[in-house]
Protein backbone atom coordinates (compact mmCIF):
# COMPACT_ATOMS: atom_id res chain seq x y z
CA UNK A 1 0.00 0.00 0.00
CA UNK A 2 1.50 3.26 -0.80
CA UNK A 3 1.18 6.17 2.47
CA UNK A 4 1.31 9.37 2.55
CA UNK A 5 3.22 9.87 5.55
CA UNK A 6 2.33 13.27 6.17
CA UNK A 7 -0.60 15.31 5.69
CA UNK A 8 -3.58 17.56 7.41
CA UNK A 9 -6.85 18.21 8.25
CA UNK A 10 -8.58 21.14 9.66
CA UNK A 11 -11.75 22.99 10.49
CA UNK A 12 -11.31 26.44 10.82
CA UNK A 13 -13.78 27.64 13.54
CA UNK A 14 -12.05 25.80 16.06
CA UNK A 15 -10.21 28.26 16.37
CA UNK A 16 -7.14 27.37 17.57
CA UNK A 17 -4.41 27.40 14.33
CA UNK A 18 -2.61 30.71 15.04
CA UNK A 19 -0.51 30.41 12.22
CA UNK A 20 -3.10 30.86 9.86
CA UNK A 21 -2.75 34.39 8.76
CA UNK A 22 -3.42 36.06 5.48
CA UNK A 23 0.10 34.49 4.30
CA UNK A 24 -1.88 32.05 3.60
CA UNK A 25 -4.98 32.66 2.68
CA UNK A 26 -5.49 30.54 -0.27
CA UNK A 27 -5.78 27.37 2.60
CA UNK A 28 -7.95 29.51 4.86
CA UNK A 29 -10.51 26.50 4.63
CA UNK A 30 -12.15 23.57 6.11
CA UNK A 31 -10.21 20.44 4.30
CA UNK A 32 -11.56 17.10 5.20
CA UNK A 33 -11.09 13.17 4.53
CA UNK A 34 -13.60 13.78 1.38
CA UNK A 35 -11.34 17.05 0.02
CA UNK A 36 -8.35 14.73 -0.19
CA UNK A 37 -10.07 11.46 -1.28
CA UNK A 38 -9.92 12.11 -5.42
CA UNK A 39 -6.45 12.98 -4.99
CA UNK A 40 -4.54 10.30 -3.04
CA UNK A 41 -6.62 7.71 -5.63
CA UNK A 42 -5.35 9.32 -8.56
CA UNK A 43 -2.02 8.29 -7.01
CA UNK A 44 -2.87 4.99 -5.73
CA UNK A 45 -2.36 5.87 -1.98
CA UNK A 46 -4.04 3.58 0.17
CA UNK A 47 -3.45 5.17 3.72
CA UNK A 48 -2.09 8.56 5.20
CA UNK A 49 -0.62 9.57 8.73
CA UNK A 50 -2.62 12.80 9.61
CA UNK A 51 -0.84 15.37 11.57
CA UNK A 52 -1.08 18.15 13.93
CA UNK A 53 -1.50 21.71 12.95
CA UNK A 54 -2.35 23.33 15.93
CA UNK A 55 -1.00 22.75 19.58
CA UNK A 56 -3.62 21.95 21.62
CA UNK A 57 -5.13 18.62 23.01
CA UNK A 58 -8.06 19.38 21.91
CA UNK A 59 -7.07 19.62 18.23
CA UNK A 60 -5.82 16.04 18.92
CA UNK A 61 -8.88 14.94 19.81
CA UNK A 62 -10.15 16.39 16.77
CA UNK A 63 -7.91 14.69 14.61
CA UNK A 64 -8.42 10.86 16.17
CA UNK A 65 -12.00 11.38 15.54
CA UNK A 66 -11.30 12.19 11.84
CA UNK A 67 -9.56 8.31 12.32
CA UNK A 68 -12.55 6.64 13.67
CA UNK A 69 -14.32 8.26 10.91
CA UNK A 70 -12.26 8.07 7.96
CA UNK A 71 -10.74 4.71 6.84
CA UNK A 72 -7.99 6.60 4.72
CA UNK A 73 -6.13 7.75 7.75
CA UNK A 74 -3.87 5.12 9.24
CA UNK A 75 -2.41 6.94 12.23
CA UNK A 76 -2.38 10.28 13.42
CA UNK A 77 0.80 12.86 15.08
CA UNK A 78 -0.68 14.57 17.61
CA UNK A 79 0.46 17.14 20.44
CA UNK A 80 0.94 17.37 24.17
CA UNK A 81 2.14 19.84 26.51
CA UNK A 82 5.72 18.09 27.18
CA UNK A 83 6.61 20.56 30.17
CA UNK A 84 3.19 20.27 31.61
CA UNK A 85 1.17 16.21 32.82
CA UNK A 86 2.52 14.52 30.55
CA UNK A 87 0.90 11.12 31.68
CA UNK A 88 -2.35 12.77 32.14
CA UNK A 89 -2.52 14.24 28.76
CA UNK A 90 -1.83 10.49 26.99
CA UNK A 91 -4.36 9.16 29.20
CA UNK A 92 -6.75 11.95 27.80
CA UNK A 93 -6.16 10.82 24.03
CA UNK A 94 -5.17 7.24 24.64
CA UNK A 95 -5.94 6.00 20.89
CA UNK A 96 -4.79 2.70 18.75
CA UNK A 97 -4.58 5.69 15.89
CA UNK A 98 -2.25 7.74 18.27
CA UNK A 99 1.45 7.10 17.04
CA UNK A 100 3.47 9.93 16.92
CA UNK A 101 3.64 13.51 18.91
CA UNK A 102 4.90 16.34 17.28
CA UNK A 103 5.98 19.72 19.18
CA UNK A 104 5.76 22.80 16.69
CA UNK A 105 9.82 23.23 17.34
CA UNK A 106 10.10 25.68 14.15
CA UNK A 107 7.90 28.10 16.18
CA UNK A 108 9.75 27.81 19.54
CA UNK A 109 12.08 31.08 19.88
CA UNK A 110 14.22 28.69 22.27
CA UNK A 111 16.54 26.45 19.83
CA UNK A 112 17.59 24.54 22.63
CA UNK A 113 14.07 24.04 24.06
CA UNK A 114 13.92 19.88 23.03
CA UNK A 115 16.77 20.14 25.71
CA UNK A 116 15.24 21.55 28.94
CA UNK A 117 14.78 18.82 31.18
CA UNK A 118 11.25 19.08 31.82
CA UNK A 119 11.11 18.01 28.08
CA UNK A 120 13.19 15.30 28.19
CA UNK A 121 11.44 14.41 30.79
CA UNK A 122 8.40 13.94 28.94
CA UNK A 123 9.77 12.48 25.98
CA UNK A 124 10.94 9.77 27.83
CA UNK A 125 7.57 9.65 28.94
CA UNK A 126 6.71 9.07 25.17
CA UNK A 127 8.94 6.75 24.51
CA UNK A 128 7.50 4.64 27.46
CA UNK A 129 4.58 4.59 25.76
CA UNK A 130 5.65 3.14 22.86
CA UNK A 131 4.93 6.69 20.81
CA UNK A 132 7.45 8.15 18.18
CA UNK A 133 8.36 11.42 17.77
CA UNK A 134 8.03 13.93 14.37
CA UNK A 135 10.49 16.54 14.68
CA UNK A 136 9.39 19.78 13.08
CA UNK A 137 12.93 21.55 12.40
CA UNK A 138 14.84 23.95 10.70
CA UNK A 139 18.92 23.68 10.00
CA UNK A 140 19.47 25.79 13.22
CA UNK A 141 17.67 22.89 15.11
CA UNK A 142 19.41 20.23 13.79
CA UNK A 143 22.65 20.45 16.66
CA UNK A 144 20.44 20.20 19.49
CA UNK A 145 18.26 17.84 17.63
CA UNK A 146 21.28 15.48 17.07
CA UNK A 147 22.14 16.01 20.80
CA UNK A 148 18.65 14.88 22.44
CA UNK A 149 18.81 11.93 20.17
CA UNK A 150 21.72 10.65 20.99
CA UNK A 151 20.89 10.26 24.97
CA UNK A 152 17.52 9.00 24.21
CA UNK A 153 17.96 6.21 21.41
CA UNK A 154 14.88 4.68 22.55
CA UNK A 155 12.97 6.98 20.94
CA UNK A 156 12.12 6.74 17.67
CA UNK A 157 12.32 10.02 15.36
CA UNK A 158 11.44 11.04 12.06
CA UNK A 159 12.70 14.98 10.71
CA UNK A 160 9.61 16.45 9.17
CA UNK A 161 10.24 18.14 5.64
CA UNK A 162 13.47 17.22 5.45
CA UNK A 163 14.58 20.12 8.06
CA UNK A 164 13.14 22.83 5.73
CA UNK A 165 16.61 23.28 3.74
CA UNK A 166 17.29 26.95 2.68
CA UNK A 167 16.66 27.03 -1.08
CA UNK A 168 18.90 30.29 -2.56
CA UNK A 169 20.19 28.74 -6.19
CA UNK A 170 23.28 26.84 -4.62
CA UNK A 171 23.95 23.84 -2.32
CA UNK A 172 21.53 24.11 1.02
CA UNK A 173 24.41 24.56 3.29
CA UNK A 174 26.90 23.03 4.88
CA UNK A 175 25.21 22.97 8.39
CA UNK A 176 22.62 21.42 6.85
CA UNK A 177 24.44 18.87 4.83
CA UNK A 178 26.53 18.19 8.30
CA UNK A 179 23.27 18.03 10.58
CA UNK A 180 21.81 15.67 8.54
CA UNK A 181 24.51 13.18 8.40
CA UNK A 182 24.98 13.64 11.99
CA UNK A 183 21.43 12.50 12.58
CA UNK A 184 21.66 9.99 9.96
CA UNK A 185 24.52 7.66 11.91
CA UNK A 186 21.43 7.30 14.81
CA UNK A 187 19.58 4.46 13.48
CA UNK A 188 15.83 5.39 15.61
CA UNK A 189 16.13 8.80 13.09
CA UNK A 190 14.34 8.48 9.88
CA UNK A 191 13.42 11.55 7.36
CA UNK A 192 10.41 13.14 5.63
CA UNK A 193 10.55 13.56 1.60
CA UNK A 194 8.18 16.18 1.80
CA UNK A 195 7.16 20.40 2.60
CA UNK A 196 10.45 21.32 -0.08
CA UNK A 197 7.74 22.39 -3.13
CA UNK A 198 6.56 24.98 0.10
CA UNK A 199 10.22 25.50 0.85
CA UNK A 200 11.72 26.60 -2.47
CA UNK A 201 8.79 28.54 -3.70
CA UNK A 202 7.77 29.14 -7.27
CA UNK A 203 9.60 27.39 -10.35
CA UNK A 204 10.09 24.32 -7.88
CA UNK A 205 10.55 21.26 -9.87
CA UNK A 206 12.05 17.79 -9.78
CA UNK A 207 15.57 19.03 -10.80
CA UNK A 208 15.57 22.00 -8.32
CA UNK A 209 14.81 19.82 -5.41
CA UNK A 210 17.22 17.11 -6.67
CA UNK A 211 20.14 17.89 -4.44
CA UNK A 212 18.26 18.01 -0.97
CA UNK A 213 16.54 14.64 -2.17
CA UNK A 214 19.69 12.75 -2.98
CA UNK A 215 21.57 13.90 0.08
CA UNK A 216 18.51 12.20 2.10
CA UNK A 217 18.12 9.74 0.39
CA UNK A 218 22.14 8.87 0.49
CA UNK A 219 22.56 9.25 4.20
CA UNK A 220 19.47 8.28 5.16
CA UNK A 221 18.97 5.26 2.77
CA UNK A 222 15.45 4.30 1.30
CA UNK A 223 14.62 2.12 4.40
CA UNK A 224 14.55 5.02 6.30
CA UNK A 225 12.79 8.14 4.42
CA UNK A 226 9.08 8.30 4.11
CA UNK A 227 7.45 10.60 1.17
CA UNK A 228 4.60 12.89 2.40
CA UNK A 229 2.39 15.43 0.76
CA UNK A 230 2.45 18.37 3.55
CA UNK A 231 -1.18 18.81 2.04
CA UNK A 232 -3.06 21.14 2.20
CA UNK A 233 -0.01 23.40 2.91
CA UNK A 234 1.24 21.98 -1.04
CA UNK A 235 -1.85 24.10 -2.05
CA UNK A 236 0.62 27.13 -1.41
CA UNK A 237 3.15 26.22 -4.14
CA UNK A 238 1.59 23.10 -6.05
CA UNK A 239 -0.93 20.39 -6.01
CA UNK A 240 -0.58 17.13 -4.97
CA UNK A 241 -0.18 15.09 -8.08
CA UNK A 242 2.50 17.48 -9.59
CA UNK A 243 4.47 16.87 -5.86
CA UNK A 244 3.62 12.64 -6.18
CA UNK A 245 4.85 13.05 -9.60
CA UNK A 246 7.92 14.87 -8.75
CA UNK A 247 9.00 12.44 -6.01
CA UNK A 248 8.65 9.99 -8.65
CA UNK A 249 11.34 11.27 -10.78
CA UNK A 250 13.53 11.80 -7.66
CA UNK A 251 13.41 8.47 -6.86
CA UNK A 252 13.38 7.15 -10.21
CA UNK A 253 17.58 5.87 -9.71
CA UNK A 254 15.85 3.57 -6.74
CA UNK A 255 15.01 0.05 -7.19
CA UNK A 256 11.59 -1.26 -7.08
CA UNK A 257 11.67 -2.56 -3.48
CA UNK A 258 13.38 0.29 -2.49
CA UNK A 259 10.92 2.95 -4.16
CA UNK A 260 8.35 0.78 -1.85
CA UNK A 261 10.01 1.62 1.37
CA UNK A 262 9.80 5.38 0.26
CA UNK A 263 6.17 5.17 -0.76
CA UNK A 264 4.66 3.05 1.75
CA UNK A 265 7.42 1.15 3.73
CA UNK A 266 9.43 3.17 5.75
CA UNK A 267 5.59 5.02 7.08
CA UNK A 268 4.14 1.59 7.89
CA UNK A 269 7.24 0.24 10.12
CA UNK A 270 8.15 3.53 11.57
CA UNK A 271 4.23 4.44 12.57
CA UNK A 272 3.68 0.89 12.86
CA UNK A 273 0.68 1.19 10.42
CA UNK A 274 0.01 -2.62 10.21
CA UNK A 275 -0.93 -3.68 13.75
Amino acid sequence: MKIDAHQHFWKIDRGDYGWMDESVAAIRRDYGPEHLAPFAEACGVGGTVLVQAAPTVAETEFLLEIADESPLVQGVVGWVDLEGDVPGQLARTAHPALKSLRPMLQDIEDTEWLLRPAVVEGLRYVAKAGLRFDALVTPRHLPSLERFVADMPELPVVIDHCAKPVFDGTDPGAVWREGMVALAAHPQVHCKLSGLANEYGPGWGAETLREVAGHVLDVFGPSRVMWGSDWPVLELAGDYEGWFAAAQVLTRGLSEAERAEVFGGTATRFYGLDG
